[in-house]
């Protein structure tokens, strides 16, 4: 049984891991917002033709981004605990680590771009549109909480120095 404890709060540790990035992090907002409206896209309407092979694609690049937003917070936070001072390695480790989050995001677009480029969706897409402007108002609507989210995140505000936060074991 203690098995399981250890095992349930391992998750509830990497939960709350995910929910301190989407909390702190611009970021990983921006990221966690463009993966919501897409995946809204591709599960809700039927615009875009997506085998399945295709979805595991796009599915492992916004894995991919998702995991190094993850690893460089990790890197930040530790360069950050390590030392209050600036130095050129602390600033090496969070540069190169930043690098792997937009190497890993151009591969997520270009992946999307490679896959959803798809110029009859867009037509069927703005076809839909047309036909029920309801919806397009509603759609862009949605840009305003997605964008307060994206800038103003939730909860209490913060930059991102949060020594005070018990977030984690």
């Amino acid at each position: 049984m203690k098995n399981l404890k250890n095992l349930f709060m391992s998750f509830a540790y990497a939960f709350r891991g995910i929910y301190y990035a989407l909390k702190y992090e611009r970021n990983m907002r921006i990221h966690f917002t463009c993966m919501v409206y897409m995946y809204s896209f591709l599960l809700i309407y039927d615009f875009f033709k997506v085998s399945a092979t295709q979805f595991a694609v796009i599915f492992l690049a916004n894995a991919l981004v998702t995991a190094l937003e993850l690893v460089n917070t990790a890197v930040e936070r530790s360069v950050d605990l390590a030392s209050r001072e600036h130095t050129e390695k602390g600033k090496i480790a969070k540069d190169t680590a930043a690098g792997a989050v937009l190497i890993a995001a151009i591969f997520a677009v270009l992946v999307g771009i490679a896959i959803l480029g798809q110029p009859e969706a867009f037509k069927a897409m703005y076809n839909y549109y047309t036909d029920k402007p309801y919806m397009f108002v509603i759609f862009v609507l949605s840009i305003v909480p997605a964008t307060v989210f994206i800038f103003k995140g939730f909860g209490k505000a913060s930059t991102g120095d949060n020594s005070s936060d018990s977030v984690g074991q």
